[in-house]
Order: C-alpha cells, then sequence, then structure tokens
C-alpha cells in the first residue's frame, strides 16, 4: 500500500506541474499511470480504464483550482470565455462520463491511445490553425464547449490539448489560452466525475472506498501533491521554452501509447 500511494503522490506531482507548464490536461499523464497499477489494487479488469478516467478527472477539479488561481494572479484568465464555454463543457462532459461508464475498456483503451499520437504529433509540428479569427459568441463559444468536453471525459483530461489550440485559433495570447484552459478545466473535472459517479454507483465488484467509478485513496494523494506543484508549472510556463519541453513531452507520450498498445495486443 505504501508504494502505491508514492507513486499516486509522484505522478500527482508530475501532472500538476504540466497542467500549469504546458496547458495540458495532467490525465495525460495520470490515466496510463493508474491503467498499470489498478489491477494491482484489486481493480476488475473490465472496469480499469473506467476508474482510471473518473479518477483522473477527479484529481483535476483540485489541480485546475490551484492552476487556474496561480494564472489569474497573472492576468492570464479571460473569465468572459470560461462563462461562455461552461454550460457546453458541462453537457458534454456529463454526457460522456455517463456513456463511457457503458463501454467496453478495450474501446476506451484505444480511444486513449489514438488520441495521445494526436497530441504528440501536434505538439511535434507544433501545428496551429493561423489566428484568423476573433471568439465566436456565446452560442457558438458554448457549442465548443460541448465538444471539448465530450472528448475530455473519454481521454480523463482538463480539456486543454483541445481548448489552448481553439483559444489560439481565435486571437488568444498562447499564455492567455493556457490560463483560460486550466479554469475551464474544472467545470470539466466536475461534470465528468459526477458522470462517471452515477455511471458507477452501485456496481458490487468495484474495490472498497470507492465512489462511483472514483478511486478515492488514489484520487486524495493524486489531488494533494498536484495541488501543491500546479502554481508551479504555472510559474514555470512565463520563464521556460516551452516548445523545446512540449517536444521531449511529445516523444514521452508516443512511448505510452505504444506501450499500452503492445499490452493490448
Amino acid at each position: 500500500m505504501l508504494l502505491s500511494i508514492l507513486v499516486y503522490l509522484c505522478c500527482g506531482a508530475v501532472a500538476g506541474v504540466l497542467a500549469g507548464l504546458l496547458g495540458v490536461g495532467g490525465g495525460i499523464v495520470i490515466v496510463p499511470m493508474l491503467v498499470t497499477i489498478f489491477p494491482t489494487q484489486g481493480v476488475p479488469p473490465q472496469y480499469i480504464q473506467q476508474m482510471a478516467l473518473a479518477t483522473s478527472l477527479a484529481s483535476i477539479i483540485i489541480t485546475s483550482i490551484s492552476s487556474s488561481r496561480a494564472h489569474n494572479k497573472r492576468g492570464a484568465v479571460h473569465w468572459d470565455i470560461v462563462r461562455n464555454i461552461t454550460p457546453g463543457i458541462l453537457a458534454g462532459t456529463f454526457l460522456g462520463g455517463l456513456v463511457a461508464s457503458y463501454m467496453p475498456t478495450l474501446f476506451l483503451k484505444v480511444f486513449f491511445i489514438c488520441f495521445l499520437l494526436v497530441v504528440a504529433c501536434q505538439m511535434l509540428s507544433n501545428y496551429r490553425p493561423p489566428a484568423s479569427r476573433e471568439m465566436p459568441g456565446a452560442l457558438g463559444t458554448t457549442g465548443v464547449g460541448g465538444i471539448i468536453g465530450l472528448v475530455s471525459s473519454f481521454v480523463g483530461i482538463g480539456g486543454g490539448t483541445l481548448s489552448v489550440p481553439f483559444m489560439s485559433f481565435c486571437n488568444v495570447p498562447l499564455h492567455h489560452a493556457v490560463g483560460t484552459s486550466a479554469a475551464i478545466g474544472f467545470p470539466i473535472a466536475v461534470a465528468g466525475t459526477l458522470g462517471y459517479i452515477i455511471g458507477g454507483w452501485g456496481r458490487p465488484d468495484l474495490p472498497a472506498f470507492s465512489l462511483g467509478f472514483v478511486h478515492l485513496q488514489a484520487l486524495i494523494c493524486l489531488a494533494a501533491a498536484s495541488y501543491c506543484t500546479a502554481p508551479l508549472g504555472a510559474k514555470l510556463s512565463h520563464s521556460l521554452p516551452t516548445a523545446k519541453l512540449k517536444k521531449w513531452f511529445a516523444f514521452f507520450l508516443i512511448l505510452v501509447a505504444l506501450r499500452m498498445l503492445w499490452g493490448i495486443l
């Protein structure tokens, strides 16, 4: 048990830094780790992916609060965007979490692997849509939020890998897009977690101390560590060459995806 707690703490610390530094959901790191360790914690194989996604989203509730507060102190959060996108985020993520609770683990694993590879390719190419327009109106932003929320619930992230490029395309400065994405992660995490709790409620074969599909021991460790390190990541994002860091991180994501694919095969 002590080893599991240490692993959860280390993973949460890394996830917190990444959430603030790169504007990517900590779930990109958390989910593969939980998929690896949950089989040793008595999680039934058919629920491993769902519990990893649910626990990742639940931990992002805390990470997003810490990270967005740090970015807000630097004036990097556009609260008008957060307000407009939140209704779509809530609907899309809650629905996605509820639906994913009944999906086969294999489908969710393959979806996650494909998502990792897409994110890695985007980071390596450094492609960003040309900043050629302004943010859409409230209705359009809400619609985009629904899509971001739906995908985020399937991969257990705070949505930064989708919301940051979207805001950059709409002429929001990159550091402001990262900061605003951190704030958007909160409604994503809350709605997605609720969907997974309801979807997993009352299933008798889940491990003890589970709330639906949320693994409470892992959640406490991940949240505590990520809350402490997210401000560090936000601070570093304003001083380090994040473009180079993203390329190294992209290679790491490719290795993670290949390892998960090998496990399936």
